[in-house]
């Protein structure tokens, strides 16, 4: 009988060793993230708008977690300005994994005189006052949020664990390394962490976990037909937040949503896929992120979105 020299048996064993897929790798990260912190912080938070990342963020959570129900609460920053449908799925959402949702909504700021709705302006920019509001009146020290690297530059700036001062604002030179994925969440009372267990993630891979794990979304993200109007080279959906002026006609058109954000601000796409496994082969194939071809509150300057983010935004 041959005698089988080590080396040979290391070699043997790597070969048939366990591989997990692109899509499980990502999944197994996040999971990895998930218990990090709810193993770290005292009072965790995630925040659900009921769009596609946070519906993805919310399934991960409930495997990380299961079958123990999820260790936090879920919070909305509501603009009021939603998606009917939008809303409607996030409590149908909360209801059905057992978590409890906190609304925090800018109206209450603006009816409080805390912040000043300005004409012709979205309410996005004021979410910022009423996420650090809720965040300093619940006392919570980690806020998880859905956001990807791939999304934005300033949003490829950040870490997965991103250090907030007390005052919320987000420092890029400030932030701590993460090699090996070790993942630092000291802070002292008064600052936070945002955590983001999607940054590696793509448009594509959310699309894909999306189809194979069979994620419930709102209907706003299929096609369907719906009255339009354009304006600044974008679709915008006709609704009771905006409608369009004299010189901008109205028609209808069969459209889906890339993204599902403030209703006065967030455009569509002109689109036939009905299903996941039709959106995965359009998105397959675009070059423009779905902030940059859908997001009007995105396009007011180069840095827009990183100065939102050195005041306290998502």
């Amino acid at each position: 009988m041959r005698t089988i020299r080590r080396g040979e048996w290391v070699r043997s064993v790597m070969r048939t060793g366990y591989e997990l897929s692109h899509l499980a790798a990502l999944e197994a990260e996040s999971v990895h993230i998930f218990r990090e912190v709810a193993a770290t912080f005292e009072r965790p938070v995630l925040l659900f708008s009921g769009g596609k990342d946070s519906a993805v963020m919310l399934e991960v959570a409930r495997k990380a977690f299961w079958p123990a129900p999820l260790p936090f609460t879920l919070m909305h920053i509501d603009t009021g300005h939603n998606f009917d449908e939008v809303i409607e799925f996030r409590d149908r959402a909360a209801e059905r994994a057992g978590a409890r949702l906190l609304v925090a909504r800018v109206q209450d700021d603006i009816d409080a005189g805390r912040v000043h709705e300005r004409p012709g302006e979205t309410r996005n920019r004021l979410q910022t006052t009423t996420l650090l509001r809720a965040i300093g009146e619940h006392r919570f020290d980690a806020v998880f949020g859905g956001a990807r690297r791939d999304e934005e530059k300033a949003r490829a700036k950040e870490r997965v664990f991103s250090f907030r001062d007390e005052f919320g604002a987000w420092e890029p030179r400030a932030q701590r390394p993460e090699i090996w994925n070790l993942y630092n969440g000291r802070h002292r009372a008064g600052e936070h962490i945002r955590v983001f267990p999607l940054s590696n993630w793509t448009e594509l891979d959310i699309w894909e976990y999306i189809d194979r794990e069979a994620v419930d979304l709102p209907s706003l993200y299929y096609a369907h037909r719906r009255q339009v109007f354009r304006r600044d080279g974008m679709l915008l959906a006709d609704n009771r937040f905006l409608t369009p002026s004299p010189d901008e006609p109205l028609f209808e058109a069969t459209v889906r949503f890339r993204t599902v954000g403030d209703a006065t601000c967030t455009g569509c796409v002109e689109s036939e896929a009905a299903d996941p496994a039709a959106v995965i082969a359009e998105t397959a194939v675009t070059r423009l992120t779905e902030r940059g071809a859908t997001r009007a509150d995105d396009r007011i300057s180069e840095s827009g979105m990183e100065d939102r983010k050195r005041e306290g935004y998502f």
